[in-house]
């Protein structure tokens, strides 16, 4: 269900609704501006194409997608890659791929796999987030301390060429990202303050004291991309056909997972907060509608903001109408304002950008799981955050999931146990009991098929009861093993006698052609019945 059909159900489209969604819209609108132009300049665009893709995904996201408070825009999860995307394709190789990852992402939603998100591990989405920020917080020493341009690709060899460069820095560009870190943070600190957006209050008096003083070492918005147009430009193409659409298959598809997580974990996040359910596949569809809009209007890759939609929560905003205002907010903005914006600094945004950083990471939840989580879990976390700062954040999405679910197995497997059952008033034979009771207990799949061949082959009997009757479902491995292991036995003379099997691994069974390999009452309800048939076959 869209949201806009669910808040229309909800009747949050009430004029009594109105002013403090507006109202929501408005704050909601002042925080998103210095965050959708940071974003933007950090992923290798034009500030402008932020704002531009904050407005068309904040207006799509809001009526199309699963959450009626989700605010969407550019995020600091997307810099890494769409930074790289840029530098490999160009600016029209990243919309070209934008679009197609809308597409994917439409797809997602068609399918109805907005369920399987919530699989991924948390020490997987906790490595790979704490990554990036890290990744974006190195990033932005260039424009925060005024270092020269930073060579090469690799994060290493960008970290070392910093470090180097450090007593370079620039005395009155590192003065201004700390004096703007100071003002980012300063509300957190002063009461009176609290309700002031950091990033605005950091924005406006940089911009302003550039716009008085005019140092020439500065780096500002003007000085490094021109002045920022006004208003929306005109839908076109963002160029290139079916030979740049092949090798942009690659980063689409890692645009489409990552906005999906990123989504979904926003959406997941205001359910708590504003106590709503979204739709995880209208959400899914409604990121995929924004992120083919939004190159067509200049813009870049858009997701679910968290930050943004909280403070949505928080001022009040509960209904699509505040994600509506504030996309009109910043198109207000850039109409009438952006002549003003050429005196921003580069060091404020990115001083904006340390403090994005340093949330993304959250540093306290990672200490805390790898201090007290199963050790086996923080490897994977720790892992998971290398591979992302020093290989790839697909690799180490896949590394650290392929991790997750081998362990898991590990765990399950070790969790199947086949034990034998005590048989009150067994008759022992010459040589050993007459009948053997077995009991499978724990899903019989391909990571357990090691204890029941084992059981299988212990002690000789010439009765062997398998109860199925604790086995929660069976796969094709381990049904296959038991046919395998039933005919051996059947070789040596062993009369095998399966009972408790519910109705899918009967039917299983049957497909198998397991039950047909049994002779006639070797397949009994329950225990009790199987042991009348083995006591049958012995009194005969």
């Amino acid at each position: 269900m869209f949201a806009a059909r669910e808040a229309w159900k909800a009747g949050l489209w009430a004029p009594r609704y109105w002013a403090g969604n507006i109202a929501a819209g408005v704050i909601v609108g002042v925080v998103a501006l210095p965050l959708a132009m940071a974003f933007a300049i950090a992923s290798g665009v034009k500030p402008e194409q932020g704002l531009y893709t904050a407005i068309v995904a904040g207006v799509v996201v809001s009526l199309f997608g699963g959450s009626r408070v989700q605010i969407a825009g550019p995020t600091g999860a997307f810099i890494v890659i769409l930074s790289g995307v840029v530098a490999e394709h160009g600016v029209a190789g990243l919309q070209l791929a934008t679009l197609m990852a809308g597409l994917m992402l439409c797809a997602f939603g068609l399918a109805r796999l907005g369920g399987v998100i919530r699989y991924i591990p948390l020490p997987v989405i906790l490595g790979f987030t704490a990554g990036i920020g890290i990744i974006i917080w190195v990033g932005q020493w260039q424009a925060f301390f005024g270092l020269p341009a930073v060579p090469g690709h690799l994060f290493h060899e960008k970290l070392w060429f910093l470090v180097r460069n450090l007593p370079r820095l620039d005395p009155v560009t590192t003065a201004f990202g700390l004096g703007s870190l100071a003002l980012v943070l300063l509300p957190r600190r002063v009461l009176i303050l609290q309700r002031v957006p950091g990033p605005l209050l950091a924005l406006v008096a940089a911009t302003v004291l550039q716009g008085i003083a005019q140092f020439p070492q500065l780096a500002t918005i003007g000085s490094t991309f021109g002045e920022l147009p006004r208003g929306l430009p005109l839908p076109h193409w963002p160029g290139g056909g079916l030979d740049r659409i092949v090798p942009l298959i690659g980063p689409a598809f890692t645009i489409a997972l990552l906005g999906a997580i990123e989504s979904l974990l926003s959406a997941v996040v205001s359910d708590s907060m504003a106590g709503t359910r979204h739709d995880s596949n209208a959400e899914l569809f409604g990121q995929g509608l924004a992120n083919v809009l939004s190159p067509l209007f200049g813009g870049i890759a858009a997701t679910g903001a968290i930050a943004r939609t909280a403070t949505n929560i928080r001022s009040g905003g509960c209904s699509p109408l505040a994600g509506v205002v504030h996309a009109v907010v910043l198109a207000l903005v850039l109409l009438a304002f952006a002549p003003l914006a050429r005196n921003i600094p580069l060091a404020t945004l990115a001083a904006i950008l340390f403090v994005v950083a340093w949330n993304m990471s959250e540093a306290h939840r990672v200490v805390r799981l790898v201090r007290h989580a199963p050790r086996a879990d923080a490897v994977i976390l720790c892992l998971t955050l290398l591979l992302t700062v020093f290989a790839d954040l697909v690799v180490a999405v896949n590394i650290g999931i392929v991790l997750s679910v081998l362990h898991f197995l590990r765990r399950m497997a070790s969790s199947v146990d086949v034990a034998s059952v005590a048989i009150p008033d067994a008759a022992p034979g010459e040589e050993g009991p007459r009948v053997r009771a077995l009991r499978v207990r724990g899903p019989l799949f391909f990571a357990a098929v090691e204890p029941l061949r084992a059981a299988f082959r212990a002690e000789p009997s010439p009765v062997l009861i398998l109860c199925l009757d604790q086995a929660p479902f069976a796969d094709a491995t381990a049904l296959q093993a038991l046919d395998d292991e039933i005919a051996a036995a059947q070789a040596r003379g062993v009369r095998v006698i399966l009972c408790g099997a519910d109705a899918r691994i009967r039917a299983k069974l049957s497909r198998m052609g397991t039950l047909s390999r049994l002779s006639a009452g070797d397949f009994q309800p329950d225990l009790a019945a199987a042991l009348e048939a083995a006591g049958r076959a012995d009194s005969a």
